[in-house]
């Protein structure tokens, strides 16, 4: 919980009780529904809170705006960043019904109220959302094709309304298609080397 308070100076006291809870919940929860790796359950705010919030490291997403978050898992990055920005809607899918059910006790848990959740795949969703935000559940050019049409066109912050997805590694090739795409090294903000080679990819959408 430590690392959260070290990039996060400005949490209120019930942010850092609910970030301070989600390690039991997930350890209870993983018992009975495995959705986090034993290794990755240690390393909970490192490896998956931490990771999550990366994405406010590129943006602080404004009261009242939209974020849909595809193929969360056991809800990353959704849930920290639901917690982050409480004022903020946060939809979390996954074709996975165990995993919303995980996301639904751990929300319901923390006493958060701005999540929603839908047991689904994305094509299926009707809404638009200011941005779309995953960690790595398929090549760029993919998830392009499943979120399309998702993004709402009135722009409520600077970065413009799109995709800010969490990535790893080389992405020279998987984005020469996306010139407008801007990356943003995440061992700019955190020093761990966990995030050695971890992106956010912001790829924003273009209206004619």
């Amino acid at each position: 919980m430590e690392i959260i308070q070290k990039y996060f100076t400005n949490l209120t006291r019930h942010q850092i009780k609910q970030f301070s809870e989600l390690k039991k919940l997930y350890q209870d929860w993983n018992l009975k529904i495995n959705v986090v790796s034993r290794k990755d359950i240690d390393e909970l705010y490192l490896r998956h809170v931490l990771h999550s919030l990366g994405i406010a490291k590129v943006i602080e997403f404004k009261p009242g705006s939209k974020v849909l978050d595809v193929g969360t898992g056991g809800g990353f990055p959704g849930i920290p960043l639901a917690i982050l920005f409480p004022e903020t809607e946060f939809h979390l899918v996954d074709s996975i019904g165990k995993k919303i059910k995980v996301v639904n006790e751990v929300a319901e848990g923390l006493g958060l109220e701005n999540i929603k959740t839908t047991h689904g795949r994305v094509e299926d969703i009707k809404d638009t959302y200011d941005f779309i935000v995953s960690r790595a559940v398929a090549q760029m050019e993919t998830f392009v094709h499943w979120t399309k049409g998702r993004i709402a066109k009135k722009q409520n912050h600077d970065l413009k309304n799109g995709i800010l997805y969490l990535k790893g590694g080389d992405l020279s090739e998987e984005l020469k298609r996306y010139t407008t795409a801007s990356i943003y090294d995440l061992p700019n903000y955190f020093e761990e080397p966990f995030f050695e080679t971890k992106k956010v990819v912001h790829l924003g959408m273009k209206f004619k």
